[in-house]
């Protein structure tokens, strides 16, 4: 059963995966943490942005909020998640603003023109050889452009307060220790105070930027 449930978190599927969708989507802390990233993130009216893993779509609805001009791109291994976003963006994907993707970060489909920006809130995780994934994400980005990789531990309640900021800590290390290693470079941490904390690791790709 636990191996089920957190099969489940990683590919929600049938109804079990369409009651996680619900909880992910309604749970108070999930819709500030990714309104907080996509905050975080800058994004602009003519931006294009991806998301890498989208789950309910909270986060691609606040992206295609602010790039009113640009173009909003998802991709999510949940086929469960796929039509809960579709569901939730269905105004936006009828204007052609946002297009989602039922698809892997190993395999994404083709987006076009380079992207400003990319977004993975707790995802990043569950990524086969992830700094390979980064660098193949930054090769996909304009000179200059920016991503923001969120993570938020599920800690048990007896390793929250300091022992849950310590593990919030060491994630985000892991996070700017991956990307460096996929050639980003100005790396910030930002912290929302959650139970337990998130962390948000910003970074550029340094193609065309000053030294």
């Amino acid at each position: 059963m636990i191996r089920y449930l957190v099969g489940q978190a990683h590919r929600p599927r049938g109804v079990v995966g369409w009651a996680n969708g619900w909880m992910f989507a309604h749970r108070p802390s999930n819709r500030k943490r990714n309104i907080w990233a996509v905050s975080l993130l800058d994004v602009q009216p003519a931006d294009r942005v991806l998301e890498v893993g989208f789950g309910p779509g909270i986060a691609i609805a606040e992206c295609a909020a602010r790039a009113v001009r640009g173009h909003v791109f998802g991709v999510d291994h949940s086929q469960t998640m796929v039509r809960r976003a579709a569901r939730r963006n269905a105004a936006a994907i009828r204007a052609g603003r946002v297009h989602l993707a039922h698809a892997t970060v190993e395999r994404l489909p083709s987006f076009g023109d380079p992207l400003d920006a990319i977004l993975a809130v707790n995802s990043v995780g569950f990524w086969p050889d992830p700094a390979e994934r980064l660098r193949e994400l930054r090769r996909l980005l304009r000179p200059g452009g920016r991503i923001a990789l969120v993570s938020q531990p599920r800690c048990p309640p007896a390793a929250r307060n300091g022992a849950a900021r310590d593990t919030t800590a060491r994630a985000a290390q892991e996070l700017q220790d991956l990307l460096t290693r996929a050639g980003f470079t100005r790396l910030r941490v930002e912290t929302l105070d959650l139970d337990p904390p998130a962390a948000c690791v910003l970074a550029a790709d340094p193609t065309g930027m000053p030294s």
